[in-house]
């Protein structure tokens, strides 16, 4: 998808001799590009709610809502947050999520601990710790169990024992792993401003609780309270991630032009759905005008774009 959108930009850019782009300029271009084509989602999906309520949207076929809440979902992730000390977890990174959140729809808390522990043998997809006392303490099917030292996270598929769990998948391939049991029960936690917090907190009836939970979020940090959720696994995210960034790779010169290399380590393609090559062609155009000085290109962009509209 992004060798035929440059390969049509450069198309209409030599067509009359307006000038070459290269291809970090092209990449910067398309990045740009891409991000605003992605804003626009949202606010157009406002307005397709706004002509569904006033009944000037159609149905079916002539559904406006749809198709754009289906190219957005491509962008949902649901990920667990990283303890970082206390009731604070690390906002969504590169880092710790491998992506970066454009906007959080919702943040589940797992409030309730089971049982903690270290895992005394490996055994695959089995939790056994013969110092635990899991049917003692309610543990049951479908509840999380996290290795605190490698972050994984599994479902416990059944309890075979007091000392043994049978789980979806196998996270405890070390001994001597430190391991947090949680209740499947989350609950959804409501965002508030850090002034409020503090008026929350201090009073007995508004107090954040593990049944009403809140959480603040402080840059690149979140706080959760009540603030006895001190575990990975307890905060999990649901969010809009941003686009990865598009690069148009190439590994060789041919007859002085790049050639392409979908192969490349660090190819990426863009992540809008193919409906919406004809606006990254336009929008690249509009910034490549602008780039080169030429105000045709940039004039003849906006006019596609107006048209679109």
């Amino acid at each position: 998808m992004i060798n035929e959108v440059r390969n049509t930009v450069l198309s209409v850019l030599n067509k009359n001799n307006f000038g070459y782009i290269s291809p970090s300029d092209f990449n910067l271009y398309a990045e740009n590009a891409q991000m605003e084509i992605y804003e626009e989602y949202f606010a157009n999906y406002n307005k397709s709610i706004n002509l569904e309520n006033t009944r000037v949207a159609g149905s079916d076929y002539a559904e406006v809502e749809g198709p754009i809440a289906e190219a957005l979902e491509t962008f949902l992730v649901t990920n667990y947050l990283s303890h970082i000390g206390a009731n604070i977890f690390s906002a969504p990174s590169l880092v710790t999520t491998n992506d970066t959140s454009y906007y959080i729809l919702k943040m589940l808390c797992y409030p309730h601990v089971l049982q903690t522990g270290t895992n005394t043998d490996v055994n695959g997809d089995y939790l056994e710790d013969s110092n635990a006392t899991f049917i003692t303490n309610g543990v049951k099917a479908g509840d999380l169990a996290v290795n605190l030292t490698t972050n994984d996270v599994a479902t416990v598929v059944s309890i075979i024992s007091e000392a043994y769990l049978l789980l979806d998948n196998d996270i405890f391939q070390d001994l001597g792993d430190d391991y947090v049991i949680i209740s499947q029960k989350a609950k959804e936690a409501e965002k508030v401003s850090v002034g409020k917090i503090t008026m929350l907190n201090s009073s007995l009836l508004t107090a954040p609780n593990n049944i009403f939970p809140s959480y603040t979020l402080e840059g690149d940090k979140i706080k959760i309270f009540p603030n006895t959720m001190t575990y990975y696994g307890q905060l999990q995210a649901v969010y809009f991630r941003h686009p990865k960034p598009p690069k148009w790779t190439y590994v060789s010169i041919f007859n002085g032009e790049p050639s392409f290399n979908q192969s490349a380590v660090d190819y990426q393609d863009f992540e809008l759905p193919p409906e919406d090559i004809y606006k990254l062609v336009t929008v690249i155009l509009r910034y490549c005008g602008i780039s080169i000085r030429e105000t045709e290109v940039a004039q003849y962009a906006m006019a596609q774009e107006q048209q679109q509209q």
